[in-house]
């Protein structure tokens, strides 16, 4: 902090005396940033604000008669911000003007005696010593607390310690946010302040939903803040909040980045894993799926403990391009809960297994990234059939533009109660097994085909590039699958006729899985 006007009256060796206020007066508290002298009659276009102002009064006539000079010189010198003023004595004036005074005390301008004794480059040395000092103890600080906080980098509790460091450095609160936006408690760090807790976490969520590195000072109820991303562009890790008690400067900033930067590093350093985790889940997937539900629990066991108990739901999601804050928030809801909530990704489609105790958390995330369906509660041997239901919900869901939709919606009612009687289902495998029989025979997959062109509506580009081939291609196989089921799939009644049987058939493939 520069000198104030108490630090210059307190110097012995400048002797300066206070004429304007009182002694006692917290403006005299107040930093002086440099001190100029002039003795023009308006100098305020070579100031700054909070610099005290040195005259030896040239500019004032020795005889009386300028009572409203010195109030118009001291109003300018107010406007200007000028933190004080310093008039030498016995140089030109013999004794303080008078006038001067009174202007000074009307206009609440901090006024100083000089003395004959005292040069004014005295009291700009003194000025210019105490920053340089201020300055240097400043660096000295700065240097002791980036040392403290490359040791605390170095403990086994490295990214625990970092935050506790910069906390007792700063002297203000410091918060973790994970790639969720949930608040990490840190046994060394005081909370935040619960009466600004749940707008902080607020704003923590929108900055990580934009996805992009970002640091913004927020003003929350009176209260600073400062709020830094962490992590690269499309995969950030978290946040941290920093509650500050005061305005940081370039030595605090330095510090603040320090931090941001080793923490940043220590979260980006369990990207692999990460990566590494999500394919075993994958893996993990496909072998319950198969029906391999022992090999995958004794695989989930020995890295997150368990894997959701029936009964459960299976809830899907399409996420072409997952939010990686998505992700890293489902890796903290599986380890939370030590693997009652399981995830997986299937190339495009994003699926969750949870039981009934943790559905509710699962959908709240999803929602926020997108539509979702959910499944009937289901036994993980039944996880085939359940899948289908979450994806046929999940389907109707994007339809309807709702967040969610569970599969029961779809089944208590309408055409598909038939479903219920069992009574479609035979008529569909009827219709369709022509075209399962090629399928077998000919090592084809039209009747997928025709389920995936379907599903888009028959939106002959959409459904091209799902499957990966030319439109011209879908097209061909589309008219190979009518010509062997004698349909015209080029008319409404035929593709209706498709459609149903395409659905009943998975709805009774789906009861007997």
């Amino acid at each position: 902090m520069p000198p104030s006007l108490n630090v210059l009256l307190r110097s012995r060796a400048l002797k300066l005396r206070l004429v304007v206020p009182d002694a006692g007066s917290p403006v005299l508290d107040g930093p002086v940033s440099w001190v100029h002298s002039s003795d023009l009659e308006d100098p305020t276009p070579f100031l700054d604000a909070g610099q005290l102002l040195l005259t030896d009064g040239t500019q004032f006539p020795v005889e009386g008669g300028f009572r409203t000079g010195y109030d118009g010189y001291v109003g300018r010198l107010v406007k200007h911000g000028i933190a004080g003023l310093g008039f030498a004595t016995q140089v030109i004036h013999g004794t303080l003007p008078p006038a001067l005074e009174e202007a000074c005390r009307n206009r609440g301008l901090p006024l100083l005696e000089v003395p004959d004794r005292t040069p004014f480059i005295a009291v700009i040395r003194m000025v210019a010593d105490y920053l340089a000092k201020e300055e240097h103890a400043r660096a000295e600080w700065s240097l002791q607390a980036q040392r403290a906080i490359s040791r605390a980098a170095l403990r086994p509790d490295g990214l625990t310690s970092i935050l506790g460091e910069l906390e007792r450095q700063l002297h203000s609160w410091v918060a973790l946010y994970d790639a969720a936006g949930n608040y990490v408690r840190m046994p060394r760090n005081r909370p935040v302040p619960s009466d600004i807790a749940g707008d902080v976490t607020a704003k923590v969520r929108s900055a990580l939903d934009l996805g992009a590195r970002s640091a913004s000072h927020l003003d929350i109820a009176g209260q600073s803040v400062t709020l830094q991303t962490l992590g690269r562009k499309g995969s950030l890790r978290g946040a941290l909040v920093l509650g500050a008690i005061e305005p940081l400067d370039p030595a605090r900033t330095d510090i603040v980045n320090s931090v941001i930067g080793l923490a940043s590093l220590a979260l980006e350093q369990a990207r692999t894993l990460d990566t590494a985790r999500r394919h075993l889940r994958a893996g993990v997937f496909e072998q319950l799926l198969a029906g391999s539900t022992d090999v995958a629990v004794k695989t989930a066991r020995q890295v997150w403990g368990q894997l959701p108990r029936d009964p459960l739901f299976v809830t899907a999601s399409r996420q072409e391009n997952p939010a990686p804050n998505l992700l890293e928030a489902l890796e903290l809801l599986a380890d939370d809960h030590r693997g009652a909530v399981f995830y997986a990704l299937r190339g495009d489609l994003l699926v969750v297994l949870a039981g009934r105790q943790h559905q509710d958390k699962v959908l709240e995330l999803l929602q926020r990234h997108g539509v979702c369906g959910v499944s009937s509660e289901t036994a993980m041997e039944a996880l085939p059939g359940a899948l289908e239901e979450a994806r046929r919900a999940l389907r109707r869901a994007t339809e309807l533009g709702r967040a969610a939709v569970e599969f029961s919606e779809l089944s208590d009612g309408g055409m598909l109660g038939l479903l219920r009687e069992e009574k479609a289902g035979p008529v569909a495998r009827g219709l369709l097994q022509p075209l399962i029989a090629h399928d077998a025979a000919e090592q084809t997959d039209l009747l997928a085909t025709v389920r995936e062109w379907l599903a888009n509506d028959c939106v002959w580009d959409k459904t091209a590039r799902r499957l990966g081939v030319h439109r011209h291609t879908l097209r061909n196989r589309v008219d190979a699958a009518g010509r062997i089921l004698g349909l015209n799939l080029d008319g409404m009644r035929d593709r209706l006729e498709l459609f149903a049987a395409v659905q009943f058939l998975e709805e009774a493939q789906s009861r007997k899985g």
